[in-house]
């Protein structure tokens, strides 16, 4: 059946219809869990219905999963990279597309929903290249007619549990490299956002259909904690990808551990922007405004706290208000948006409580701190002057919500960016060498993206994307991140007649 809001049939082009099966097993479109509805978080109405995955279709999916797993492993890395630069190719036919689904069920605006699905295709190109670089290394032997090498080999499948905020690039950087490597990928997208999940995978499918290739290689399973669950508690699946709250994250690692898995953990932020003394002040307000107001606050990287030296305290800030009084919110999908909803009604009830909590602990509202009143999920980007020690600022608060503080010395600065759990994004506005250079050292930020003059989100997928402490100390995408995809093993081949022993043993 199509689509009766006309807005709504551009996504008959991307294979979907007002109800869809949300299971992908074996190469076989299924669903036998319970129906559920997805909405647009603009007007929260229907958008269409999908049919989520049961515990059979789970099983059902994992047995064809390990079985095609045994078949991908033993093709040449490069092959597949071809596959994987052949699903780059159809997710480029779709961007639009795409991109305006994105908006339309998530809540990001265009601009962002496209650059999104970019980032996927990019993902792609980058992992053809590393299909040709998985290399191991020789190492000296200390014994003679002896040779050490390392061997990286593939795990097998890889769980990758992805969030609403990103809905599909998440899946790219994992998926990308985890096929390229040698592994069958089982995907459960976020529960609000099914039909990315099915329109994402519809185009993973018909790349692997018309090589020739088994479905199960890519299997994808609409649900909700259920279908999480099975997946951190399956012993078949070596390695899982987690993306979501801290709270969730930590009890995902203690299931995976307790079976001996390996987990990358891609959880919460609580992100820094400081502005020195010395720093250019329109580089910075533009720069925190993105940052803070960008994907409507519910990015892992948002800028949640500002910290501004006392000189240049009250320029910077007087910018920034102007600047957020002419932000546009509305419909993400209309031209000149910069602010679309939060993406559930919970969302923006959390953003309600967390304005009555704020005022509760001292802060004072400098512009925003209310919702709109519309049928959608929107609410006002929102300013705060408060102390670096209220309860509140520790916490991560997922909307557009801006901690604002003032500092005197760059050691007082990086003790309040280092004071909170999390440990993901962080940057400083300088040009001082000194600064810069004590910023990025073992002294500076204890994040895992540590920038300089540009804003803490918007990460490029070449450099390793994760943070550390209550943030997980996963590591996703470029560099040398593709490792954790693979099971290393250190080999030592003896091509003589004796057999000496390391360590000059001499054993009878």
């Amino acid at each position: 059946m199509g689509f009766v809001k006309k807005e709504y049939e551009f996504l008959e082009e991307l294979g979907l219809s007002d109800c869809n099966l949300g299971c992908f097993v074996n190469g076989v479109w299924k669903g036998n869990g319970p129906t559920v509805s997805t909405v647009n978080p603009a007007n929260n109405q229907v958008i269409a219905e999908v049919v989520e995955a049961s515990s059979q279709d789970y099983e059902e999916g994992l047995q064809a999963c390990a079985e095609a797993a045994k078949e991908w492993m033993q093709i040449p890395a490069p092959k597949r990279g071809e596959i994987v630069r052949q699903i780059g190719d159809a997710l480029r036919a779709k961007l639009e597309q795409l991109g305006r689904l994105v908006s339309l069920e998530m809540g990001k605006i265009l601009a962002e929903g496209i650059g999104e699905v970019q980032e996927i295709i990019d993902m792609c190109d980058f992992a053809v290249g590393l299909s040709r670089q998985l290399n191991g290394s020789i190492i000296p032997s200390e014994r003679p007619n002896h040779m050490m090498l390392e061997m990286w080999n593939p795990l097998g499948i890889v769980g990758v549990i992805t969030a609403f905020n990103f809905p599909c690039a998440v899946l790219g950087w994992n998926a990308c490299i985890a096929l390229v490597c040698g592994n069958c990928v089982v995907w459960k997208g976020a529960p609000t956002t099914p039909l990315i999940t099915v329109a994402m995978t519809k185009l993973v499918a018909g790349v692997l259909e018309k090589n020739n290739l088994p479905g199960a290689i890519f299997t994808a399973l609409c649900g909700g904690a259920e279908i999480g669950q099975a997946i951190a508690e399956d012993k078949r699946i070596p390695l899982v990808s987690f993306t979501g709250s801290s709270k969730v994250g930590l009890m995902v690692q203690q299931i995976v551990s307790q079976r001996f898995g390996k987990c990358l953990l891609e959880l919460s932020g609580n992100n820094a922007i400081i502005v020195m003394d010395d720093a250019d002040p329109k580089l910075a307000a533009r720069s925190i405004l993105f940052a803070a107001v960008g994907t409507a606050g519910q990015r892992c990287t948002t800028c949640r706290r500002l910290l501004l030296h006392e000189s240049i305290y009250q320029n910077v800030l007087d910018q920034l208000v102007d600047a957020y009084k002419q932000v546009k919110i509305g419909d993400p999908l209309e031209k000149g948006t910069l602010l679309g909803p939060l993406h559930t009604r919970v969302s923006r009830e959390n953003f309600e409580k967390g304005v009555q909590a704020i005022k509760a602990q001292g802060g004072k509202i400098l512009t925003g701190g209310s919702v709109e009143m519309s049928e959608g999920n929107f609410v006002q980007p929102t300013i705060v002057e408060i102390s670096p020690t209220a309860a509140i600022v520790k916490e991560e608060l997922f909307g557009p919500v801006l901690y604002v503080m003032k500092f005197q010395t760059l050691e007082e600065a990086i003790e309040i960016n280092n004071s909170v759990p999390q440990g993901l994004s962080s940057s400083i506005f300088t040009s001082r060498p000194d600064v810069i250079f004590k910023w990025i050292g073992p002294r500076g930020s204890d994040c895992g993206i540590v920038n300089v003059n540009i804003p803490t989100n918007g990460a490029e997928i070449g450099g390793a994307f994760g943070g550390e402490k209550a943030t997980g100390g996963g590591r996703e995408a470029g560099s040398d991140s593709w490792k954790q995809y693979m099971r290393r093993s250190t080999c030592t081949i003896n091509y003589g007649n004796e057999l000496p022993l390391a360590q000059g043993i001499n054993f009878g």
